[in-house]
């Protein structure tokens, strides 16, 4: 077998590919590839403006569970009702609060302009990137490489992200702007104390 001289697929790599920056091997065990793989697979990819990773976001919830006890009564606002300690069932917070894992992720919000809406300063938004976004959803969008939360409005070919705060004004998404919709909120997860 000859020793040196050209060979196809040897020597340095280019810089391609999604991440468009150096890479380096890593060993695994056998048993985990599938696992690695499947976390891959089911990554949000957050890019910065000039194209390079910001962060990874697990959207993947399959391996993870929670159920909770879910009582048979319900919790008046109004009267109070007597106290009734029998439980229903369990219930999986997954199961109710994201219907779509894989293209689901979660963003903590920080300002007021979506008060009148109840989402505050520091609440999570559980965010479905497999929603395609209509008139009056609540949206993530990106702004000139920034990232907002506001509801979407539509008139004619105008596209508006609207607060939901007195204090702030529209925004009128223009040509010269560069915008995308990252996904559609589906709930806000708000703490009390």
């Amino acid at each position: 077998m000859a020793r040196g001289g050209f060979r196809a697929g040897a020597g340095r790599k280019q810089l391609s590919g999604t991440y468009k920056e150096e890479t380096k091997p890593v060993r695994l065990p056998l048993s985990m590839i599938p696992a690695v793989k499947k976390f891959l697979e089911s990554t949000f990819r957050a890019k910065n403006h000039d194209g390079t990773i910001e962060g990874l976001y697990s959207s993947d919830f399959s391996e993870k569970s929670y159920s909770l006890p879910l009582y048979a009564s319900a919790v008046s606002a109004g009267a109070p009702s007597p106290a009734d300690d029998s439980i229903e069932t369990a219930l999986d917070l997954n199961e109710h609060l994201i219907k779509h894992p894989a293209t689901t992720f979660f963003v903590r919000v920080t300002g007021d302009s979506m008060i009148n809406t109840g989402i505050n300063h520091q609440d999570v938004l559980i965010v479905d990137r497999g929603l395609k976004p209509k008139q009056n959803d609540i949206v993530i969008a990106v702004l000139d490489g920034e990232l907002t939360v506001k509801r979407l409005k539509i008139e004619s070919d105008l596209i508006y992200l609207m607060p939901e705060n007195p204090d702030f004004h529209p925004i009128q998404v223009t040509e010269s702007m560069s915008f995308t919709i990252w996904g559609v909120v589906t709930t806000v997860i708000h703490a009390v104390r």
